[in-house]
Parts: structure tokens; C-alpha cells; sequence
């Protein structure tokens, strides 16, 4: 094992022993109301839910979580589009050269050189 791989499932390791610890300390209920108690009148509806404290803690982390990678999957977008514009551009070109040199894949001589070693076309 190298190690970065040591290191990684070392973390991982302090990670779940530190999530663990935490859900063990925070075992009390609480209750998640949607609607303030002030507001119960206008809307007429009142949902709550009872859950332990570390679910609704590990929810909000996860939640956090996936709204930065959306964020930042979205932000990413124009890099994205770019790299493959010019992949495209770059294959179009590898394409043209391949073309130009007769398709070969072998090097083709230089035109000047061609000329020079007499080999060429006479002009």
C-alpha cells in the first residue's frame, strides 16, 4: 500500500470515529417544525417531526454538501464547454494533418527539403 492510501483510509477512519462520537453525544429528540408557532394561523397547517439530533445535524452537513457540488458542477459549465470545443477543434486539425501527409501516418518530407535533395518536383 503507498502511502497516500494509508493517509486516505487513515481519515476516513478518524472521519467515522468522530461521526460516530458525535451521534452517540447527541442522542436527544428534538422537533423540526416547518411553520412557526406565530404563523400557524395564517397558514393553517402545522408539520413537525421528531428526529435525534444528529440525524437532523448529518442531514444539514449532507445537504450542505450536495448544494456546493451542484454549485459548483454549474459554475464549472463554461470550462467544461470550452475543453470540448477545442478537443473538437484539435481532432478536426489532427484529421487535416493526417489527411495532408497521405494518410500514411508516416512523416512526410518537408517540401524544401524534397527540393533541396532533388527528389521534389522540378519547378
Amino acid at each position: 500500500m503507498t502511502i497516500l492510501r494509508i493517509a486516505k483510509y487513515l481519515f476516513l477512519f478518524v472521519v467515522a470515529i468522530a461521526l460516530v462520537l458525535m451521534a452517540l453525544a447527541n442522542r436527544e429528540t428534538v422537533v423540526i417544525e416547518m411553520v412557526p408557532e406565530a404563523f400557524v394561523g395564517w397558514f393553517g397547517v402545522q408539520y413537525a417531526i421528531a428526529l435525534p439530533l444528529f440525524v437532523v445535524i448529518l442531514s444539514a452537513v449532507m445537504v450542505g454538501v450536495l448544494v456546493g457540488f451542484v454549485w459548483e458542477w454549474l459554475r464549472e459549465h463554461r470550462h467544461r464547454s470550452d475543453a470540448k470545443i477545442h478537443k473538437r477543434a484539435a481532432q478536426s486539425l489532427e484529421r487535416e494533418v493526417k489527411t495532408l501527409k497521405g494518410g500514411t501516418g508516416q512523416d512526410a518530407k518537408d517540401e524544401i527539403l524534397a527540393l533541396v535533395d532533388g527528389t521534389g518536383p522540378a519547378r
